[in-house]
């Protein structure tokens, strides 16, 4: 997204969520004035703003910034998918939900053999359940490992230090619901 429709957005979500500026100044600790010029689009906010005017608007930094406007559309096509490929662990993420600012995120994670190992683990507030749709995920969850097939499913808090890869390096697919959103 522009820059110049960053101010925009937050105006129009902080409205939608019945937040005043007022309150927001409050709970971020900025002033109502900085508030004011972002919505306006006189100032651009610097990172350690937006982050505070995320939380309170209980929306993922992301949202700032993707290039398309966030809508109310129920139904995603296929083509219309946004895309997240991590390199070089080679993981490719489509959000299958219309938009992130939603409750809950819908994934389909496709893993390519073994460029889709990915040692690192992972771990952040919310909570995660996934199915595999093809191939043979592991899961690296805590101090355990879990092995799961076609039609094989999972559910744990993301709290919990976890990763994913193929367990035999052939193409997994899975989806995963997701929430708070964090693509």
């Amino acid at each position: 997204m522009p820059l110049n429709k960053i101010g925009e957005t937050i105006r129009k979500i902080r409205v939608a969520k019945k937040i005043t500026i007022k309150k927001m100044a409050e709970k971020t600790n900025l002033s109502s004035s900085l508030i004011s010029q972002v919505e306006r689009n006189l100032i651009t906010p610097s990172l350690p703003t937006l982050v505070k005017i995320s939380k309170i608007l209980e929306i993922p930094l992301v949202s700032f910034f993707l290039e398309d406007e966030v809508t109310s559309n129920c139904v995603v096509r296929k083509k219309d998918r946004k895309k997240l490929r991590i390199s070089p662990s080679g993981i490719v993420f489509q959000l299958l939900s219309p938009d992130i600012n939603r409750k809950i995120e819908f994934l389909l994670v496709e893993i390519e053999g073994k460029d889709g190992d990915y040692e690192k683990l992972v771990s952040y507030h919310g909570e995660k359940c996934g199915y595999v749709i093809k191939g043979k995920l592991e899961v690296k969850l805590g101090d355990k490992t879990y092995y799961l097939e076609e039609g094989d499913s999972i559910y744990f808090k993301s709290s919990i230090p976890h990763r994913f890869k193929s367990a035999d390096g052939g193409k997994v697919v899975s989806i995963w619901a997701i929430t708070p959103p964090s693509f």
